[in-house]
Order: structure tokens, then sequence, then C-alpha cells
């Protein structure tokens, strides 16, 4: 495997794109947050591999299908490219909270699957997401969790207090967290 220290991994309702308690469902409600095209690029342009780790239970909820679901992410994919980025993966859990799969987040299975599937260590590299499950995998997965206040961030900020053993830095938006990234 070859070293993490390049690869970066976001997650992606809330932290990429804005979030809804109703899902994103499809293309059309799959909308940006401001500056997080732009953050991919910079990233990309630095030579970091971004790649994407996102629970999707609303496969299993039948709210979309597996078409819906590849036409958010070519979306993504055109809008990464378009600012000049490149996402070079993403990796998704189908299934729902209580189905004791091992990829959902905060459980490792999504993790391990793109250092198999890219042949990388993820070690040390940042995960970046909004909730307490996305730091809670990083941490598991001996990465550097990051959390964003957009999407559930802020809420997850006023919960987290205690709740990780390890030093989490706090950005407004994905934007703020990749320049700091980058500054490291």
């Amino acid at each position: 495997m070859s070293k993490g220290a390049a690869t970066i991994v976001l997650d992606r309702d809330g932290v990429i794109n804005h979030d809804s308690d109703n899902y994103v469902k499809n293309e059309d409600e799959w909308i940006p947050i401001t500056g997080s095209m732009d953050a991919i690029a910079k990233l990309h342009q630095k030579e970091y591999q971004v790649i994407v780790a996102t629970n999707q239970s609303g496969l299993a909820r039948g709210y979309f299908d597996e078409v819906a679901l590849a036409a958010i992410h070519q979306k993504l994919n055109l809008m990464a490219e378009e600012a000049g980025g490149l996402v070079s993966a993403i990796f998704y859990c189908p299934h729902l909270p209580d189905a004791n799969c091992q990829c959902r987040k905060p459980k490792t299975g999504l993790l391990k699957q793109a250092e198999n599937e890219l042949g990388i260590s993820l070690a040390n590299s940042y995960l970046i997401g909004d909730s307490l499950k996305d730091l809670q995998a990083a941490v598991a997965f001996q990465m550097k969790p990051v959390l964003v206040r957009t999407g559930k961030g802020r809420d997850t900020e006023l919960s987290l207090k205690g709740r990780l053993k390890v030093e989490t830095p706090v950005f407004d938006n994905l934007e703020a967290a990749a320049d700091w990234v980058l500054a490291e």
C-alpha cells in the first residue's frame, strides 16, 4: 500500500452538498454547498487524492435507486471537474442503520474498501465530516477527524464535548477545512 498522507476522505451530505431530512433523492436535489467544489479543486491541485465515503440508507428505504444515486455522483464528479478538481472514488453504504453491516459509519468498512480498491493506506489521513459517526469512523481507523459546521455539523459540535478522545479541529465549511489542511 502506498502512503496515505496524500489522500483525504470526505463525507458527502452536509459536507460537499446541502443535506436534507427528506434525503437527497435525485440529481436535482443534490446542491453543492458554496465553496465545496473549489475546496475539492484546491485539494486535487495540491495533489491530494479526494475520495468520498457516505452512508446512503435512502437506497434501502426505497427513496431512490442505484441509477438515481449514480446520477447524483456523476453530477458531483462533473461539478468537481468543472471547478478543476477530481474525486478519485466514491464509496457508499446502502444499508439501514439497524442492518448491522460493516460499511455503515461509524464502522470502518467503507474505509477498508477504499484502501483495498485504491491500494492505499488511510492511516493519518484526514476525514472531514459533519456528524459524530464520521468522526468516530476516522478515530477508529486511525485517521485525523475534522468537523465542519455545515449540515449536521453545528449540532455535532455542541454534542461533541468529551465524546472523542482525539482533538478535532472545527471549521465553518469544507473550503475552510481544506485551506487548513493545505496549510498544515
